[in-house]
């Protein structure tokens, strides 16, 4: 199995190991597979019925190449998810005829971005370990990504990490989760901005080609591949445990990056029955905007309810853009030449009809996903975070006669106790691993949108560490 960057315009392609350890292509692009690998009615029919962590190492297998045997990875995604809180791992709960959530937010951070990262952590401990290597993650987060990366890399030797929230920005609890850690290797950044801020000074450091070199940056934003092939996984789990290959299923993604529904872009295209992706926005739009009328364009990031979809600029959105450009590096550096020059680009013909054939969009602002919390908890009994509302609503707008459609629950209701409380009069209780934060005193540096000073920063705190690990 062999990478490709969206932007490139020759024939070089990486290895699995090189897109896991750069994350971001040195051209600004972001890796894809070569080709798609494809798993058969056979193949997938044989994976029905297994165990969360057998499917994961089996999906993963399919990009990871040469990387990892197939017993190491196994062995990998064994203890990956060992951790969870649920015997299922990503347990299905029906709300209806035909309508399911899909619970993943059984993780240590109570997040989805766990089912990725504990294993992408351990894919690149064992990869730097053979290569004798350190490392800095850098992360840019709009809540959950960086709790998730922290309980990941939180105490390992050869991995630094440095985690980006916007300022004010996030839920409390989201915050506390991250700025608590107390082990040395975590960095927390509180930026004046937003997280397309953050996203951007991710970016800036990236393309400082002799820095990245210097302390060896990583990324484990979903620009990076393992990520987007972890979370595959967890589409093809539930797609079977539906009735795949048999019959087909649909799913609605509650959607900021991208990098959540282009993961189940890629288990439709490696052959897993899926009729349809609905991408659920909240009141920033921009995507709901594209796959409604072929327009992107950049507005102002607006505070929500549902913070880690308050984002204007979807980084994975280019990993879509290539493959509806038929692999052009050159059509799609122009269009993102076209979207940094005037702040949009509209997409038309073949290339937007194509986008339509998989994917369709619903956005719902705070008072929508307040009343669909409300009605979960009416007809279900049970709360749902105000991510996984917008993506239960964007069901209802979309689910009539669409067979079995799966609603992605995000993240678990105590993490946004304030929003659960407006809609329902009741405020969640907080699991121990939560409640226990409150009491923990706080780690963080405050810094403005500064390439810099960030660079400063990381340079100060990190440096000088990763070269006592290397002594």
């Amino acid at each position: 199995m062999r990478y490709i960057s969206t932007r490139q315009t020759g024939g070089r392609t990486v290895s699995f190991e090189h897109a896991l350890l750069q994350g971001l292509a040195r051209d600004g692009g972001l890796y894809l597979p070569e080709r798609w690998p494809v798993l058969d009615s056979d193949a997938l029919a044989a994976l029905s019925g297994r165990p969360y962590a057998e499917v994961a190492a089996a999906v993963m297998a399919e990009f990871t190449g040469r990387a990892f045997s197939r017993t190491q990875l196994a062995a990998i995604a064994a203890e990956s998810y060992a951790g969870f809180d649920h015997p299922a791992t990503a347990p299905l709960v029906q709300l209806g005829p035909d309508r399911w959530l899909l619970e993943l937010f059984h993780g240590p951070t109570l997040a989805f971005k766990d089912f990725a990262l504990q294993m992408v952590a351990r894919l690149l401990d064992a990869v730097l370990a053979r290569r004798g290597r350190t490392a800095t993650i850098l992360v840019a987060t709009s809540g959950d990504t960086g709790a998730a990366a922290i309980e990941a890399f939180r105490g390992r030797e050869a991995l630094s990490v440095v985690v980006l929230h916007p300022a004010g920005r996030v839920s409390e609890m989201q915050r506390r989760q991250m700025t608590t850690a107390a082990e040395p290797n975590v960095h927390n950044v509180a930026i004046a901005g937003t997280f397309d801020d953050c996203q951007a000074l991710v970016k800036a450091l990236f393309a400082d080609l002799a820095l990245r070199d210097e302390i060896g940056l990583a990324a484990v934003n979903s620009i990076n591949w393992a990520r987007v092939a972890a979370q595959a996984a967890y589409y093809v789990y539930a797609a079977l445990a539906l009735g795949a290959p048999a019959r087909a299923v649909s799913f609605t993604v509650p959607t900021g990056n991208f990098g959540n529904v282009y993961a189940g872009y890629a288990a439709r295209q490696m052959g897993v029955p899926i009729e349809r992706l609905v991408v659920a926005t909240n009141r920033n739009d921009i995507l709901a905007q594209f796959f409604e009328t072929g327009l992107y364009r950049k507005g102002q990031v607006h505070k929500t309810l549902s913070p880690s979809m308050d984002i204007q600029v979807a980084s994975n959105f280019e990993r879509l853009l290539a493959d509806l450009s038929g692999r052009d590096g050159a059509a799609v550096c122009a269009l993102m030449a076209e979207l940094a020059e005037r702040g949009e680009f509209t997409l038309r013909g073949a290339r937007f009809a194509l986008a339509k054939v998989a994917f369709a969009a619903a956005r719902a602002d705070d008072d929508a996903c307040l009343a669909t919390i409300a009605d979960v908890w009416r007809e279900s009994g049970r709360m749902i975070d105000p991510h996984s509302a917008a993506g239960v609503h964007a069901a209802r707008t979309h689910g009539a006669g669409a067979g079995p459609m799966v609603s992605l629950a995000t993240a678990h209701a105590a993490k946004f106790p304030d929003a659960i409380e407006r809609a329902i009069g009741i405020r969640p209780a907080l699991p121990p691993r939560l409640a226990a934060l409150a009491a923990k005193p706080e780690r963080v540096t405050e810094l403005p949108v500064d390439a810099a000073q960030l660079t400063r920063f990381i340079r100060d705190r990190v440096h000088a560490r990763q070269r006592e690990c290397v002594a």
